[in-house]
């Protein structure tokens, strides 16, 4: 992609100069004026060059945190940035990590401010981690600020593995059942049914039944793998558009057990980011509006923005929470105190301590509760099966000993 040079005047009347990587012209006229920047020049100098082509992969957020734990370091050791950023971007393991340090290096150099930089890559660095930067810088206090990022993606980190673990055994479990049965069906059952075919005597029904599937299911495998691809895409495509999300949602939230715990964690998630923000010091409607993209629950989402635009009409935080009938009482009591006693950012971290307490707790019932639930059915799928093809075994056997 073609590489700009700008030069812009931000709404303090400074003039700051720098590049930015763009598809087109019109993308970086859009992406300076969304950052409220008055452009003084623009012009095109250069294709990017080769060494810095992103390369594909994702950089994990275990990355982030080390380099914002390092980073935050070194800027209270009084190393400047751009010394800061050159020997983190020489230890960065990830390759793809290094060139956007790289990059991130560069722009600074040429007059960008560290929050500004990091912004040219939003797939690395969220708008909640850009927000932490840009109140650091202006507030002086850059290397807590890191350090409390650092902190927040380690919990987040830490939470998102816990949804993980407690979703990936059921999904592996139930894949496996599937991938057995498929296997009977197209495979074992048939052997039986030829075995059968030379009896010369009526089989049992439950028997027939199963040998009548397993030849459907033969016969169609292919037309029903191409069904249940086409389904799964049509299925994402819909859940990608913003109505479609929030009906899934809706649903999840409704779903026993399932809907507890990603309530709570969205809950978790709200309070910790909202916390953080509030405690780094964004502005209090700043912080709601990136709150909401990073809660990961679109009714949350929407909720969350109700609560934005009561907030900027005058009414505390508590009052359109509670209006929202999504968060639980003891959540917007909590933080009604804490607007009351001015610690809302305590009282925040507080009940987003005992909502990762919660998670805890709640994904330990469920894996208990699920594992005997999906070996039940495991062994009622597989018995029912196993039972319906040595029916006529037993038959015959019971004819012959009379």
């Amino acid at each position: 992609m073609p590489v700009y040079e700008y030069v812009v005047k931000d709404q303090t009347g400074k003039n700051t100069a720098g590049t930015i990587e763009c598809a087109d012209r019109s993308a970086v006229l859009e992406k300076l004026r969304n950052d409220n920047l008055i452009i003084i020049s623009l012009k095109e100098i250069s294709a990017a060059p080769k060494k810095f082509q992103m390369r594909k992969g994702k950089v994990k957020i275990d990355d982030v945190v080390i380099f914002s734990r390092q980073l935050a370091t070194m800027v209270d050791a009084g190393i400047p940035i751009l010394g800061s950023l050159d020997i983190l971007a020489q230890q960065a393991e990830s390759k793809r990590f290094k060139e956007i340090l790289t990059m991130v290096r560069n722009d600074i150099e040429v007059g960008s401010s560290l929050s500004g930089a990091f912004a040219k890559h939003p797939r690395i660095f969220s708008s909640l981690y850009i927000s932490m930067v840009k109140a650091g810088e202006s507030s002086g206090m850059l290397d807590e600020i890191l350090d409390r990022l650092a902190t927040y993606l380690e919990k987040t980190a830490a939470l998102q593995r816990k949804i993980t673990s407690a979703l990936v055994y059921p999904a592996v479990v139930t894949f496996m059942a599937f991938a057995i049965t498929a296997l009977l069906m197209i495979k074992v059952i048939p052997v039986f049914k030829t075995v059968f075919s030379g009896f010369g005597a009526a089989l049992p029904a439950p028997t027939l039944v199963l040998i009548a599937i397993s030849d459907v299911f033969r016969k169609y495998f292919i037309l029903l793998l191409i069904v249940m691809a086409a389904a799964g895409y049509a299925l994402n495509r819909y859940l990608n558009t913003k109505k479609g999300r929030l009906n899934f949602d809706k649903i999840t939230l409704k779903l026993p057990v399932f809907g507890m715990l990603l309530t709570k964690v969205s809950v978790s998630k709200f309070t910790r980011t909202l916390s953080t923000l509030v405690k780094s010091g964004v502005p209090i409607l700043s912080s709601l509006e990136v709150v909401a993209k990073t809660c990961g629950n679109s009714v949350f989402e929407a909720a969350i923005d109700e609560v934005r635009l009561g907030v900027r009409e005058g009414e505390s935080i508590a009052r359109p929470l509670e209006k929202s009938k999504i968060f639980p009482p003891m959540v917007v009591k909590m933080i009604g105190v804490g607007e009351q006693t001015g610690q809302l950012e305590k009282m925040l971290s507080k009940v987003a301590d005992f909502y990762d307490e919660q998670v805890d707790t709640t994904v330990g019932s469920l894996t208990s509760m699920l594992e005997p639930l999906i070996i039940a059915f495991l062994g009622i799928v597989i018995g029912t099966i196993v039972i319906c093809m040595f029916m006529p075994i037993f038959k015959i056997s019971s004819i012959v000993n009379m």
